[in-house]
């Protein structure tokens, strides 16, 4: 039986995160106006590389002084892994950090700890999709609520619809959370945003999923950090035709130990790396893909109404083998839930404070 605390123990929980959530991203504030300044005495390259390591190893840490699933886990994603690899690449004047030379404090530090992308300026031709409205927001955040609520019932469903419930809520979740997380700088500072997702469920192969469509910015960020050093080191030694394989079994490899760092985060259990094996299986998937694309002419491939469906059903059933039981494994359904109540208790609790009138107010 899982033991769950009174209205108390979360309110004293709940404003003990918050303590910490803020003293860890005002380190993370103050560790960027660190970096931001010793761009400029210091050169790109090896010199900047050693100054901005211990940066490096302090935003692997500051994510262990934050227990939630939400702002632990969000915390966790935007410092340890997104802002580590721009600072990585900002080290050799290399990614979004370094595309404006000009940028300015405020802007920087938006682009280095949260999952935006300032888009440069394109040139007529190019050709752009429109940003989502907010009615799509709106419709998924509906959904989102409508899913969750189902769970109620959740004793009367097969265990593999539940694992198809708990893959909605974390499309649905990160899509939203996300959102909110790029349209603030976009508000404040007047940026243009790419969206972090682009309806992955019409992807029309493993390659248009994970390349185009699923968590966009991790992937323009997993490219030029292992991707694109990995091809071209392999095209030195294998040619040109095989080089890919490597680069992305490499880049594969890289984000399934981020992705194990990131259940760590979450659980504080040791990885039994069903993480790492279903990133090993796509990547090696996606490796036999693309080489296939290249060997065979188009007439011998796969219509794109049989690919896509086949991708997805891909996805999703070696996401139930291998991804999903990790969440189960770390109570995430049960600490998720826990948390709703404890936010609803607090804000109930700010909400009483507001509302009650003193003692001397109300006995005339």
């Amino acid at each position: 039986m899982i033991r769950r605390e009174g209205g108390g123990g979360k309110l004293r929980k709940m404003k003990g995160e918050i303590s910490n959530f803020v003293m860890v991203w005002v380190l993370v504030y103050a560790s960027l106006i660190y970096c931001y300044s010793i761009a400029k005495i210091l050169p790109k390259g090896i010199t900047r590389f050693l100054a901005i390591i211990p940066i490096v190893f302090v935003f692997l840490i500051l994510p262990l002084n934050l227990h939630t699933m939400h702002l632990g886990g969000t915390s966790a994603f935007f410092i340890a892994w997104l802002a580590n690899f721009k600072l990585l690449l900002f080290a050799f004047g290399k990614g979004p950090l370094s595309a404006d030379p000009s940028i300015s404090l405020l802007r920087f530090i938006a682009v280095a700890c949260l999952p935006i992308k300032i888009q440069q300026k394109p040139s007529p031709k190019t050709s752009r999709k429109p940003q989502k409205s907010t009615l799509n927001y709106a419709v998924k955040a509906l959904l989102l609520a409508l899913v969750v609520r189902s769970l109620d019932y959740n004793k009367y469903m097969h265990p593999k619809v539940i694992l198809c419930v708990y893959s909605l809520i974390i499309y649905f979740t990160l899509e939203l959370i996300l959102a909110v997380a790029g349209f603030l700088p976009r508000l404040l500072l007047g940026v243009e945003l790419e969206a972090q997702f682009d309806e992955p469920y019409l992807s029309t192969s493993l390659q248009d999923f994970w390349g185009r469509r699923w968590n966009i910015m991790v992937s323009n960020i997993l490219r030029p950090t292992v991707y694109e050093p990995t091809l071209w080191a392999s095209s030195r030694i294998l040619g040109r035709k095989w080089a890919p394989l490597p680069a992305i079994l490499g880049t594969f490899v890289v984000s399934a130990l981020m992705h194990e760092l990131m259940f760590y985060y979450l659980a504080r259990v040791r990885p039994t790396w069903e993480i790492t094996w279903f990133f090993l299986l796509h990547g090696l998937c996606l490796a036999v893909e693309v080489l296939l694309k290249k060997a065979l002419p188009d007439t011998c491939r796969l219509p794109r109404f049989i690919s896509g469906p086949l991708a997805v059903v891909f996805v999703m059933g070696t996401g139930f083998w291998l991804f999903f039981p990790q969440l189960l494994r770390c109570k995430a359904d049960v600490r998720a839930f826990d948390e709703y109540a404890a936010v609803g208790a607090f804000f109930k609790s700010v909400g009483t404070a507001f509302t009650s009138k003193p003692y001397n107010e109300t006995v005339r």
